[in-house]
């Protein structure tokens, strides 16, 4: 089958960092399920993993974690699907990818296709939504159905993947004043079309910025760039008590002594914890991508996907890890269908 993958970890401007490759046809065994892959969406970690280092691999490794298809066979251990149904999901970062015709999934982290969707515009929510929600939800702890109402929340990088199906959650489901941060017109604009309250500039002080729009501080704190940068103006913008949750890794030590006078917190959030550990409540990711889709088909959260390229293949994957890596991509960006 085809499949697009690597076996030198170069940089994105030498044609050999991607490689179209033929590799074998796997088989669904257990609670795996076998899906014909239609779409797939790029995310920073496929660029993370990507990023050049002294390594080679003896056999083409596939990246990729963000998928809609169609199921194609299912194991002997799976009964929440069967051959036909279209999918959507994220995988797991400890197995082979989903830039391949053809992708084993653990059925337990993957959800139904939103049915007033196509496979494109479904494969740009998978990672982004199980990450904001799992953010939102679980890791801050907001009330997912509107008990936290009026309480403010600042969303650093609103108009990125995470950011664009944050913002939509916090504002439809938990009723929070959302404000979140961009720096040039379009970005603002984006923020602004998915329901932000307000959008400050992430380039200027936050702490002086959100002080511009009403707010002395804030309840919450969802960080979604660069975490070094920001740690300071966020460990002052945070109520008493509040909370600050990140996606992005540190690469300095982060002084926890400027949240203890308030008694705040801080958590992060990692999509792949469920399935990396085989977690107890790995289920809870399908569930919460069938009530994603719920929610996509209700009209109540809108895509995020703002560009869709044909077909998939390594020079296309290659341009849009470049366009990436440069930091300034709206939304997301979907690559569908094989030559």
């Amino acid at each position: 089958m085809k499949a697009v993958g690597l076996t030198q970890y170069l940089p994105i401007n030498n044609e050999n960092s991607l490689l179209d490759v033929e590799i074998p046809k796997p088989t669904a065994k257990g609670k795996d399920l076998l899906v014909q892959v239609k779409a797939i969406s790029v995310n920073p970690v496929d660029t993370k993993v990507r990023a050049p280092k002294d390594k080679v691999e003896s056999e083409p490794r596939i990246l990729g974690w963000d998928a809609a298809g169609i199921v194609v066979e299912v194991g002997e251990a799976v009964t929440e699907f069967q051959p036909g149904d279209e999918v959507y999901y994220a995988g797991d970062i400890t197995r082979p990818g989903s830039n391949s015709e053809f992708h084993l999934v653990d059925a337990r982290i993957v959800g139904r296709k939103p049915q007033n969707l196509d496979f494109a515009h479904a494969a740009a929510f998978p990672l982004t939504g199980i990450t904001a929600w799992e953010a939102l939800f679980e890791r801050l702890n907001i009330d997912q159905k509107g008990a936290d109402a009026g309480k403010s929340i600042l969303i650093i990088n609103g108009a990125g993947g995470v950011g664009s199906i944050a913002i939509q959650i916090a504002k439809k489901l938990a009723k929070l004043n959302v404000i979140a941060t961009a720096s040039r017109p379009e970005t603002i604009a984006w923020c602004q079309k998915l329901g932000a309250d307000e959008v400050v500039n992430h380039r200027n002080n936050l702490a002086e910025e959100i002080d511009k729009v009403g707010y002395q501080n804030v309840d919450y704190i969802l960080c979604l760039n660069d975490t070094d940068g920001h740690w300071q103006a966020m460990t002052k913008a945070i109520k008493p008590q509040g909370t600050i949750c990140s996606i992005v890794e540190n690469e300095q030590p982060l002084d926890m002594n400027t949240l203890k006078s308030k008694s705040a917190g801080f958590v992060w959030e990692f999509m792949f914890t469920r399935s990396m550990y085989q977690t107890e409540d790995m289920a809870e990711q399908s569930n919460l991508l069938n009530e994603l889709s719920q929610l996509i088909e209700d009209g109540v959260i809108v895509t995020t996907c703002n560009e869709v390229v044909k077909p998939i293949d390594a020079k296309n994957l290659r341009d849009v890890h470049q366009r990436l890596e440069k930091g300034r991509t709206i939304g997301k960006i979907v690559l569908a269908e094989w030559n």
